[in-house]
């Protein structure tokens, strides 16, 4: 037994990237990223549409269901994306393993987890109005803001749901039923949004309203294809104790999950919040905004990459093939690289224009222009460390990342904004420079770590983590 797994590593050790094998990888990618983005996409643009409809009903509407909209974000959405990204370690890599109903039992593992967690964050959205007029916001916006947040709790406990459903299929690569219900459920929202928002007299209620009934459609689509398909069959499994044993399991992973992909979320509305601390605190928020919003529409491409990644490299580690996954890992980041390289390039060419997208004043548009030189290279490392960190999620190193990222943003790109924003008098392109400083020392740190991965090492420890300790089948055939 121990000659056939030395067999092996030889030939593992003797794949080389030649360019059949990146045209064959390559392809594999594209079958999983080119969907994934307009899944995230679409998922994006319900809250965008809501924000466009709500905003001509007047500036308070507006004002309110802003503020909401990112504070549910941070205090609710964040947390259940982060905790969901765990299934993606133990999901993939039990699929790559074959241990099919493992991923099922993971599944709902994940799902208990996550609507457990929004019993907390319903309390806090439900307290919203309250909170926001305690830190001195305008009663009136607080008011809205609380009425928005409190009737959005269905698609809280609908997206605790929808995210461990959506990393189920991700992990087999079924990608085509996300695309297709995401797009359904997208195509449905516009006219709901416009009826609830302007023709009920809901107002702001109506948005949050639309919203919960897409998340709510997203999610029954969803779940009519798992429980129908053929292609679901190994890993449907039914409710049993299995799910609850998992749970400890699924907490390990998910807990640093959250942690990495929070701190980085929250950087960037912390972002917004200094620009309002600003002299001129009108200009620098709109300005702020205009970029912010340019970035989390484009970052919809590494979203896609990184979760191709995270597919590949979860899967290939899981059946074994620690090279499959280095070679998995060069050809994403290649991908990665050139595509937003042209992104941003299209996106610097396009500078004296891009503020005329969000604005008619000429003041808003010199500055965003101005700034535009910094958003390229924001969209530049958030593509490296979006693929990046779907690879840590793949192999399962998420607390490594909470680290790079605590250490990037807290202790090096938040405090430098500072200093440059107010103590230097750069303004808000003093907070930009230091947002995409720490972007940069991030991209950097999971680089190294990335590259300094051992790949055999990995593959080990996910058939330990996946059979946990039971003996393997080469195992069981030499016994």
């Amino acid at each position: 037994m121990e000659e056939g797994l030395l067999l092996k590593e030889r030939e593992e050790k003797k794949k080389v990237l030649t360019w059949d094998v990146f045209k064959r990888e390559a392809k594999k990618v594209g079958f999983l990223a080119g969907p994934m983005v307009a899944v995230s996409l679409s998922q994006y643009l319900l809250q965008v549409i809501s924000m466009m409809m709500v905003g001509h009903l007047g500036e308070l509407a507006l004002a309110s269901t802003s503020i909401a909209t990112s504070l549910t974000a941070v205090t609710g959405f964040s947390p259940l994306a982060g905790m969901a990204s765990g299934l993606e370690t133990l999901g993939g890599q039990a699929y790559g393993a074959q241990q099919y109903q493992k991923l099922g039992h993971y599944t709902y593992s994940a799902s208990i987890s996550l609507i457990v967690l929004c019993l907390p964050l319903s309390l806090i959205w439900i307290s919203m109005g309250k909170l926001l007029i305690l830190i001195g916001q305008d009663p009136l916006i607080a008011l809205e803001a609380g009425k928005y947040a409190m009737w959005s709790i269905p698609s809280l406990l609908a997206y605790a749901i929808l995210q461990p459903v959506v990393k189920y299929l991700q992990c087999q690569s079924l990608i085509l039923p996300m695309l297709l219900s995401s797009s359904a459920a997208l195509c449905i929202h516009v006219p709901l949004c416009w009826v609830l928002v302007h023709k009920s007299g809901l107002g702001v209620v109506g948005a949050a309203l639309a919203i919960d009934i897409s998340y709510c459609l997203n999610l029954i689509f969803l779940l009519l294809y798992v429980k129908y398909s053929s292609s679901c069959e190994k890993t449907r499994v039914p409710l049993s104790m299995e799910a609850l044993k998992g749970i400890r399991e699924f907490l390990r992973l998910a807990v640093p999950s959250t942690i990495m992909i929070c701190l980085e979320w929250w950087s960037f509305e912390l972002l917004i919040l200094f620009s309002g601390m600003l002299p001129n605190p009108q200009l620098e928020t709109s300005v702020l905004s205009v970029c912010l919003t340019t970035i989390s529409f484009l970052y919809s491409i590494p979203i896609g990459l990184g979760a191709a990644a995270s597919t590949r490299v979860s899967n290939e580690l899981g059946a074994g093939n620690a090279q499959d996954a280095r070679i998995s890992v060069c050809v994403v980041m290649l991908i990665a690289a050139t595509v937003m390289v042209f992104v941003s390039a299209t996106l610097f060419a396009s500078r004296n224009i891009l503020g005329y997208a969000y604005s008619n004043e000429k003041e808003v548009i010199d500055y965003v222009t101005t700034l535009v030189p910094l958003v390229c290279l924001s969209v530049i490392m958030d593509s490296l460390q979006g693929v990046l960190s779907g690879i840590a999620r793949g192999t399962g190193w998420q607390h490594m990342g909470a680290y790079v990222n605590l250490g990037s943003f807290y202790l090096a790109g938040i405090p430098l904004a500072v200093l440059l924003g107010f103590r230097l008098h750069f303004g808000g392109k003093g907070l930009w420079i230091g947002i995409v400083i720490g972007s940069a020392i991030q991209s950097s740190l999971l680089a190294f770590i990335t590259c300094s991965t051992n790949w055999q090492k990995q593959a080990l420890k996910a058939k330990e983590r996946i059979f946990e300790g039971r003996p393997s089948i080469e195992n069981e055939a030499s016994e």
